[in-house]
This record gives structure tokens, sequence and C-alpha cells, in this order.
């Protein structure tokens, strides 16, 4: 039997409705996969979640323990979640480009303006490059963290914030599908020669194409991150800002990653300018839901991030930190 936090019985159940989701949609549309490339993704999570369990269990070290079983759950819910994304191809619902077109028109935005600034100054373009790549191993890093020092309040909200917006943002974008600014412009040759390019417009056209064919064929090595508006890396910025560990460290290198992540979603993601509020809008509503989900889920329970991790024990039947799954 598994020993886990109520907040983490809640993410492995909406995990497991997830798989449930993706099998039966990958069944009925029939779209082929990488089973062996997807088997060893589950793999990988499981096999971190187990050895969590195996720390919990023996109390080896309970920190250690809620560090990997929530690290196992962010790996296993990234996986599902994505495949979660793909079943919305191909789209069915109008694109609403244009409508965010006119916006950022209206705030004086201009993608391949600021793309071709970027690549004036090709230092800037591959700072930009290599802090949009951090927003995964971010979170990663603030989950460690947060397990290894005790905090589980915080890891449990942090947890629960990424799977409620990842949910939101897919079913919005499912319903007001978006490519991006990067698929509807080009950029000059020299460009891509200057700076490297997380995003660029033969990625925008690959998304449309998605978007109008739909998928035949899934593998883990050629995800591509479908979402838009809202801008899902200006959320996971904003869910490490909020909730990084209270060091100076911490905070001033994740505060300062995130402060350039502003502009390296425009420049790398190939996003409208109004994706980042909705990104951060998206946040403002998620994150105080989250806790009050929390708050409901972890009722009458001793699931307190200020307790010693060596003080709490599991005693499922009378509904204690951790319960029987």
């Amino acid at each position: 039997m598994m020993k886990l936090f109520a907040a983490e019985r809640f993410v492995l159940c909406v995990i497991a409705a997830l798989f449930l989701t993706d099998a039966v949609l990958i069944a009925v549309k029939g779209i082929s996969f990488d089973f062996a490339g997807y088997l060893a993704c589950v793999l990988l999570g499981a096999g971190v979640l187990v050895l969590g369990q195996f720390y919990r269990a023996t109390e080896r070290d309970l920190r250690i323990a809620a560090a990997l079983i929530s690290a196992g759950l962010f790996i296993l819910f990234s996986l599902v979640g994505s495949v979660f994304n793909y079943m919305f191809l191909p789209v069915y619902f109008p694109v609403i480009d244009p409508l965010l077109f006119r916006i950022d028109a209206a705030l004086g935005y201009s993608w391949p303006d600021v793309v071709i600034w970027a690549a004036t100054y090709p230092w800037i373009g591959k700072i930009l490059f290599a802090v949009y790549a951090t927003s995964l191993p971010q979170l990663l890093l603030i989950v460690i963290t947060l397990g290894f020092t005790g905090k589980n309040r915080m890891l449990h909200h942090f947890l629960v914030t990424g799977v409620l917006g990842a949910l939101a943002s897919i079913l919005f974008w499912g319903a007001f599908p978006t490519y991006g600014a990067k698929a509807y412009h080009d950029l000059p040759l020299w460009v891509s020669e200057a700076i490297p390019m997380a995003v660029n417009p033969a990625y925008g056209r690959e998304l449309m194409r998605l978007g109008q064919e739909g998928v035949s064929y899934l593998t883990p090595r050629d995800v591509l991150g479908l979402i838009g508006f809202p801008s899902f890396h200006i959320f996971m910025a904003a869910m490490s800002v909020w909730l990084v560990p209270r060091h100076w460290l911490f905070m001033a290198v994740i505060w300062t990653l995130n402060a350039l992540m502003l502009p390296a979603v425009l420049v790398q993601g190939g996003h409208h300018l109004v994706d980042i509020f909705g990104g951060l809008a998206a946040f403002a509503v998620v994150c105080p839901l989250s806790a009050w989900l929390l708050n409901r889920i972890t009722a009458g329970s001793q699931e307190d991030a200020a307790v010693p991790e060596r003080q709490v024990v599991a005693v499922g039947v009378s509904g204690q930190a951790l319960s029987e799954f």
C-alpha cells in the first residue's frame, strides 16, 4: 500500500484519470505512439515515486521521501498532460490569433521587430535562449528543495497549483486555440544565424499543420508546446517566483531568471505580448484556488509544513497526515 499525503493522492488521481483518458482517446482516434519511448518515461517517473515511497515506508529520511514522491508525480503528470494536450488536435474551434494580433497592435508590439532587435545584439538573444530553457528545471529544483527542507505545505501548494494551472491552460487552449505570433511571420535568414531560436516560424507552421490535420504519431522525443494563450511559461515563472524557498540565494537566482523570462518568452517563445498577461492572470486565479483546494483536502489532518517531518506519522484510519492509498 502506498503512503501518500492528501495532496499527493489528489495529484496521483489526476494522473490516473488523464492516463485513462489519453488511452481511450488514442484508441478512438487511431493514433500510433512510441510505446518504448513512453514506457521509458513512465518507468522513470514511477521509479522516482517508488523510491520516495521506500524512504517514507522505512522512515529513513522523510524529507527525501517528500521530494522524491513529488518529483515522480511531477514527471508523470507532465507526461500524461502533454499527451492530453495533443488529444485536442485537430482544433475544432476558430483560432483567436487575429484578436490577439489586434491587441498587440494596440499595445505597439511586433514579434518580428523584437526578435530582430535581440538578434542585433547576439549576446541578448543567447542569454534569453538559455533562460527560456530553464522553466522545467526550475520547477524540479524547487520541488526538490522544498522537499529536502521540509516545507511540505509549500511543496504541496506548488504541486497542486502546477497541476490545476496546466489543466486550465490545456482546456482553455482547446476551446480558444492559438498558434502564436511565430506561426504568422517570417524572419530574415541572418537572425537564425546570429542567435539560437527555441521557437521559430517553422515551429509555428508545424503547430498550424497539426492544428489542421491532427496528430498521427506520438513520441516523447518530439513533443511541441501547443499552448500559446495563456503563456504557460509565464504561469510556471510566476509559480517559481511566488513559491520559491525563502532563502536569499534561491530568491535571488529565481527572481532574476524569471525577470528575464518575460522577454525570453517573447523572443524565444514566439508569443503574442498579450500571452504574458494571460499567463499572469491564470496564475492569479489558480494559485489561491489551489490553496483553497489544498485546505479542503487536508482538512482535519496534521499535514503542516511547520511540523518536523519525524513527528508526522501515518494513521490512515483516523485521517491523519499520511493516508493509505
